[in-house]
């Protein structure tokens, strides 16, 4: 098995042990972090939700344990949501944040939101469908 084939077995495992699913989906995110006493603006790009969390792609350096607000839509939703999460963490430009602060209601919508998406990991997502 070459390195490249052994690695992507092992990001296919590992995907299929994390606690919540990822689910594709594509939409612009404002991110503000408070960094030596000011506030720090910006512009991210969401790939992939979870319930618990959020990937970004992010053209700055950041680093894991940071805490920020984020601020976006849902595509189809006209409601702004304002959360706080904390960089878990980063490959290249992509960072991971767990959100902190979702009330009862975001959970909800996400809850009903989410399996209308394609799964991040959708060979896995495929073969449990079929189940």
């Amino acid at each position: 098995m070459s390195a490249e084939s052994a690695r992507a077995a092992k990001a296919r495992s590992e995907r299929r042990q994390r606690r919540h699913a990822r689910y594709r989906v594509e939409f612009p995110v404002i991110l503000t972090l408070l960094a030596q006493g000011e506030r720090q603006r910006f512009q991210a790009h969401c790939r992939d939700l979870s319930a618990a969390g959020i990937g970004m792609l992010i053209a700055e350096e950041l680093t894991p344990g940071e805490v920020a607000a984020l601020s976006f839509s849902l595509p189809g939703s006209p409601d702004p949501w304002e959360v706080r999460a904390v960089l878990r963490h980063r490959r290249g430009y992509h960072y991971g944040f767990e959100f902190l602060s979702l009330n009862d209601e975001q959970g909800r919508i996400l809850g009903r939101y989410l399996p209308t998406l394609e799964r991040e990991d959708s060979d896995f997502g495929t073969a449990m469908r079929r189940e």
